[in-house]
């Protein structure tokens, strides 16, 4: 009896942490502008890219604005280029500043320069400050739970691609994509990921 209970209690903890989730990925898709300035104020990414040493030119879309407006794009049920632009130019217009071409170009442009290393500090970090904050209330019969999640994705058919990821034995040579595996380690508390794998000979993160 007591295991039953157990479980249940860790059912209504990951339900709950899957509805919170629903609702914050509901109200960043109704927000105007950037939502994610919040959650990743200005001084964090500042201080990740002044000790990664990365330097960038002061314009519209530096590795802040991008950065914003590419978790936005993720999250959005408009994945285009075209809305993520659109919450750019929606956050300029709160700040009253002057307005910039829908062309999307220079935003994906300036997405494709985002460094990996930057990326990867701020998941460790996030996930980390999210943890410290966790109070016992929030932990499973006071224990501090993962999950452990994988999936796989298909990866543009390049040469390097096909060399680091291979396809799966099942195809034919030349007939299919590469698959990169993914294996996710969350955080039963937050719902944070806190650990990424990609393939088996990749670095963890």
């Amino acid at each position: 009896m007591k295991y039953f209970h157990r479980r249940r209690a860790s059912n209504i903890t990951i339900i709950t942490v899957t509805l919170r989730v629903q609702i914050l990925k509901d109200k960043f898709s109704q927000s105007l502008g950037l939502p994610f300035q919040e959650l990743l104020p200005t001084s964090v990414i500042e201080q990740a890219l002044r000790e990664l040493k990365i330097r960038y030119y002061q314009r519209l879309f530096d590795p802040i604005v991008t950065l914003w407006a590419f978790l936005s794009q993720v999250i959005e049920a408009d994945k285009s280029c075209h809305n993520a632009v659109s919450k750019v130019i929606a956050y300029l217009a709160g700040l009253e500043v002057e307005i910039p071409s829908t062309d999307t170009s220079a935003y994906c442009q300036a997405r494709s320069r985002l460094p990996e290393t930057l990326l990867q500090k701020l998941f460790r970090q996030t996930g980390q400050i999210l943890e410290e904050k966790v109070t016992a209330e929030y932990l499973w019969c006071g224990r501090n739970v993962k999950v452990i999640d994988g999936s796989t994705v298909s990866m543009p058919d390049t040469a390097e691609n096909q060399k680091a990821y291979p396809q799966p034995s099942s195809q034919k040579p030349g007939c299919g994509f590469p698959i990169a595996k993914i294996g996710v380690i969350f955080s039963l508390a937050t719902g944070a990921a806190m650990a990424l794998c990609i393939d088996v000979i990749a670095v963890c993160i």
